[in-house]
């Protein structure tokens, strides 16, 4: 009797771990599923936020971008791509196919060349690229 206590018991132990580990796991992975660098989760609002944001910090009336500025903005690329590019219902909208080659050009612009001011035509194409995105995302399209 004594024996088939302790078996019962190891075994409610063992199940009553096992539920606190994967109730531990999951609300730690549903705390790590908010929207990264302030992005809402709302396509047209987010597109809207990250091309204001990149046309400030590219604006030839600021200057250069500090370094701050641009890994800020390096951060901001990315987590825009990581949370829209898997999304089907976005990603083959003109809006996001036009915002990724922006974004794109941008990123790889500070890669290559993080210590260098964004060349004039470079900046001519992208302000003319996000307005097209920021339009194109305004009409639904």
């Amino acid at each position: 009797m004594i024996a088939a206590l302790r078996t019962f018991c190891r075994s409610l132990l063992r199940h009553g771990l096992a539920l606190v580990l994967t109730a531990s796991l999951l609300l730690g992975l549903t705390a790590c599923s908010g929207t990264p660098n302030g992005l809402s989760g709302s396509y047209v609002d987010d597109t809207v936020t990250v091309v204001n944001t990149l046309l400030s910090t590219i604006s030839p009336e600021e200057g250069s971008a500090s370094s701050e500025q641009q890994e800020q903005a390096r951060a901001l690329i990315n987590d825009y791509i990581a949370l829209y590019r898997p999304n089907s219902a976005v990603n083959g909208l003109a809006s996001f196919t036009t915002m990724q080659t922006a974004l794109n050009s941008l990123a790889g612009h500070y890669a290559s060349y993080n210590n260098r001011p964004i060349p004039e035509n470079l900046r001519a194409r992208l302000e003319k690229e996000l307005h097209k995105a920021e339009l194109s995302v305004v009409r639904g399209s």
